[in-house]
């Protein structure tokens, strides 16, 4: 070590500046960006970003986090659309910085805010009515099954019970 060690590191130290003392397990606090309030003013779905990651919470417990928060504003932007289908009156209220990264990514895709939420919002709506749609299928594939099994338990009672009348 040199002698002037301690000086040179007491002034960086001066020029580095204040910077805040951030305790052991203490995380930062999480900033709303999009919230899905109802009738009651209560917060059904949110989405927050908490140390450059996205958060989306339903009912008060974090279901995911991205990069990317559009995805998951079509995800509360379709729930808000089955809630008012439903009957319920639900706001979905979102800050400007949101809205200005929807901006720019519509932007690019040539579209507006608007439209690029919109087809967003379409897809779930389509994966939705491809599930609905697989159930049905599967329902009547079940039922064709059990129509099988009972015809193939009457041809083989049918071949015996003949070979009975001719004996």
């Amino acid at each position: 070590m040199s002698k002037n060690s301690k000086a040179k590191r007491d002034t960086r130290k001066k020029q580095a500046g204040k910077r805040p003392f951030l305790r052991l397990n203490q995380r930062e606090q999480v900033q709303n960006h999009a919230v899905l309030v109802d009738e009651q003013n209560q917060v059904v779905a949110a989405i927050g970003l908490q140390n450059r990651q996205w958060l989306l919470a339903i009912g008060g417990q974090t279901m995911g986090s991205a990069e990317n928060p559009v995805p998951m504003l079509a995800m509360l932007q379709h729930l808000a659309n089955v809630q008012k289908a439903e009957g319920r009156t639900v706001t979905l209220e979102t800050s400007p910085a949101l809205q200005q990264i929807v901006a720019s990514l519509a932007e690019a895709d040539g579209v507006s805010a608007e439209d690029y939420i919109g087809k967003l919002v379409a897809e779930f709506d389509q994966a939705k009515e491809a599930a609905e749609a697989e159930e049905a299928e599967e329902g009547e594939a079940s039922e064709a099954d059990e129509a099988i099994a009972v015809a193939e338990e009457v041809d083989e009672t049918a071949p015996a019970a003949g070979k009975a009348d001719q004996a």
